[in-house]
């Protein structure tokens, strides 16, 4: 058998389709396999995408398809071959091989077939990247961040870097990992966004876009440990102004996103009718009309939140009686003498789609009745929890930005409503279909005195924030600022069950491999 051919220039397989008719050389992993008699096809993926590979006597050798037959999963490969044309096939194309060589043999692959539980995944998150899936979501991670920055550049923003290193907590919060910086304690960064105003005074409008770090002891599906945030900081800027960037710039990403990533979402079964939503205007309402729709003591477009949900409840109950009688059926039928084995994998199939479906409902019918509770039991003045956003949420199919929050539950640094100081100029984003916040923002405060007293009020220590009032000091302008979650943003534009799967490597309560 040849060596394989590393020094001729290879197709990656995302450009195939601009080599139909040609003989090229591709250089992958074998994602799949399956066998005919005197025919091989091998599904090959080179981390731009997937495609099926064909081995026979004659386009090839018998020695190549004896080798192609004892391929095992995620063995490396140099394939030689001709691209065809075939519109049912990966990606509209295929090769016909004419050699192939084996690079790196792979041997009993721990990530089968058959279903494993999250736990076994997490535990082999270095090899669990490497399905499909997990491969979709992480070139959506990736456009996303592009786009991000391809925003930010072309509206005149410059990028800066907070320091990592922080001598004390940005909102005041006891959720910091401390670490020994030279014999003096220091922190992992939670923000840097008052780092980005004092970047801003110098260059206008500034971004961050790095890691931060959160010590908080949850395991709830939205939490990370590490995760990277976005932080622009714009002069110059009141509340309004900053919300126009804000949904301009989701906007753009979002395009970005149904435009270059459309293989990648019905790989992961996106329904994109959300997305594209979304590239509409948002809807924009105080804290007070927010809490008036959650207690369903306001409509939205006819809809009261609070019959809604109990409808959605007796719709979900209902549909869990159907779902039980299919399973019941189809299993009936499996086991009725003389039917065939293709009708049983059918049956099969369509089984454990239904019990994934029966889960989903499951969980329906345990969260609607909290959710509903909730919202009767909300109490003015309070911050929003994941319940209160999910109740709000659903009644729109696109992100909501609510603003002007009492200002007990906000951050000491935000500008207080000059018309009632009642409420702090802050905003949030939550994303719909149940996805809560996934940026937080509004308006810095300006005047000295009432920064200096919510200091002294969060009972933080002045000494650490001179610096930062010196901003107040030298030019001080009106200003405001963002927080974008980029992991948050991934795990809604995804439609992802649980954060995890939006970073390569989670970091989070209880894990810290691999």
């Amino acid at each position: 058998m040849s060596k394989p051919d590393f020094s001729s220039p290879s197709v990656v397989i995302q450009d195939l389709k601009n080599h139909i008719g040609q003989s090229i050389i591709l250089r992958g992993w074998v994602a799949n396999k399956r066998e005919g008699k005197g025919i091989a096809f091998v599904i090959v993926r080179d981390g731009t995408g997937f495609c099926q590979c064909v081995v026979t006597p004659e386009t090839a050798n018998d020695d190549y398809l004896a080798v192609a037959q004892g391929l095992t999963l995620e063995t490396s490969v140099v394939l030689h071959g001709v691209v065809k044309a075939d519109e049912k096939q990966l990606g509209g194309i295929e090769i016909q091989v004419s050699q192939l060589d084996v690079v790196g043999i792979s041997e009993n692959y721990p990530i089968a077939k058959k279903e494993h539980g999250i736990e076994f995944l997490m535990d082999q998150r270095h090899l669990w990247l490497r399905s499909t899936r997990q491969w979709a979501i992480m070139r959506i991670r990736n456009t996303i961040i592009f786009a991000i920055h391809e925003y930010f550049q072309s509206q005149g923003f410059v990028q800066m870097d907070a320091p990592i290193f922080t001598g004390n907590a940005c909102e005041g919060t006891s959720t910091l990992f401390e670490t020994d910086f030279y014999g003096e304690a220091a922190y992992l960064s939670q923000s840097g966004q008052l780092y980005g105003e004092a970047m801003a005074m110098a260059m206008g409008k500034i971004y961050t876009f790095g890691p931060t770090f959160r010590a908080e002891k949850s395991k709830t599906r939205r939490h990370l440990s590490e995760f990277w945030m976005i932080e622009p900081e714009m002069a110059f800027y009141d509340i309004f102004q900053n919300m126009d960037c804000i949904e301009g710039f989701l906007q753009f990403v979002i395009g970005k996103v149904l435009a270059q990533c459309s293989a990648e979402l019905e790989t992961i079964g996106r329904d994109t009718s959300v997305l594209k939503s979304s590239l509409g205007s948002f809807p924009r309402m105080t804290y007070d009309q927010a809490v008036r729709i959650i207690k369903g003591e306001e409509e939205v477009n006819g809809v009261n939140s609070i019959k809604s949900l109990e409808d959605e409840l007796g719709a979900c109950e209902a549909k869990l009686q159907e779902i039980d009688a299919e399973i019941a059926d189809r299993e009936a039928k499996m086991a009725t003498p003389g039917t065939k084995k293709g009708e049983i994998i059918f049956h099969q199939t369509k089984i454990t789609q239904l019990k994934q479906e029966k889960t989903d409902i499951e969980e329906d019918l345990r969260n609607i009745p909290q959710w509903i509770a909730s919202a009767k039991n909300f109490e003015y003045g309070n911050d929003f929890g994941g319940s209160d956003e999910t109740v709000l949420t659903r009644l729109f199919d696109r992100p909501v930005m609510v603003y002007d929050w009492p200002h007990e539950v906000k951050a000491f640094y935000l500008k207080r409503n000059p018309s009632d100081d009642r409420f702090a100029r802050g905003v949030d984003v939550l994303a719909p279909e149940g996805y809560g916040e996934i940026v937080g923002g509004g308006e810095r405060e300006t005047d000295l005195a009432s920064l200096t007293a919510k200091i002294e009020e969060h009972q933080l220590p002045m000494e650490s924030f001179e610096w930062y009032l010196d901003l107040r000091k030298y030019g001080s302008v009106p200003h405001a600022g963002f927080g974008l979650g980029l992991e948050r943003l991934v795990t809604w534009v995804c439609k992802l069950k649980h954060v995890r799967e939006s970073i390569p490597f989670p970091r989070m309560y209880g894990r810290l491999t691999p």
